[in-house]
């Protein structure tokens, strides 16, 4: 075995099906090595610290746990790990989240709902500095606003605060895990609701859902009375 091949693999995702087909996908093909894996953020940091791979495969939601998730965690790998290549492979389909992502120099991007061996090309494609977006993704990020057309004016930190919030998060929970003030957050959750001409946070929620930064069963209500900016 040289240096260059099999490329080394870490897998992240917080549903262990998904960590369990990506394997397999991936072990059809001699180019690639699966090392490690996991199913949260601080698993995460664990295995690349333990674990030296050439490429990350993780999912962009993984809520929960030390690091957090979305954009924090993988500045924070990108810091950490500088010459780690990432792939994300994620359900999500908002736009500007998704430019958010290349902007901080992850541009391999797959979906989940398209074909398994978009995974391995766009492994290949990060291991050699390449961009690749599967299907999915190159579709959305080529549409002139965001899903649905409903919100082309919102900031990557609104997406953020919105994506947190309807994960279950409080504005008091975004403002410690985002280092920003709780003022901060309400603000920023208040403006994304108006851009979006929304009132009520169960229709931010389903705003959210329909546009693919949570998942249906991954939300959970915030505690009552901490709904501040809503």
């Amino acid at each position: 075995m040289n240096r260059t091949f099999p490329i080394r693999i870490a897998i992240a995702d917080d549903h262990p099906a998904v960590v369990i087909g990506a394997r397999y996908e991936l072990s059809a093909t001699n180019t690639v090595a699966v090392v490690a894996t996991a199913h949260n953020s601080t698993e995460l940091m664990d295995a690349l610290s333990n674990h030296p791979c050439d490429v990350l495969v993780s999912d962009y939601a993984m809520p929960g746990t030390e690091y957090g998730d979305g954009l924090a965690m993988f500045t924070t790998i990108l810091k950490r790990f500088p010459g780690l290549k990432i792939v994300v492979m994620t359900m999500m389909e908002n736009a500007v989240a998704l430019r958010a992502l290349i902007d901080i120099g992850i541009a391999c991007i797959v979906s989940k709902s398209d074909m398994p061996n978009h995974l391995t090309m766009a492994i290949h494609a990060a291991y050699t500095n390449g961009r690749y977006l599967s299907p999915s993704m190159d579709r959305i990020l080529r549409n002139t606003g965001s899903v649905g057309g409903r919100a082309p004016a919102l900031s990557v930190r609104e997406v953020e605060v919105i994506r947190l919030f309807s994960s279950g998060l409080s504005v008091n929970e975004i403002a410690d895990k985002l280092n920003r003030s709780k003022k901060t957050i309400s603000t920023q959750k208040s403006s994304a609701m108006q851009k979006l001409g929304i009132e009520r946070d169960v229709d931010l929620v389903r705003y959210a859902i329909a546009c693919g930064l949570v998942t249906d069963y991954g939300y959970a209500p915030p505690a009552r009375g901490d709904e501040a900016g809503g």
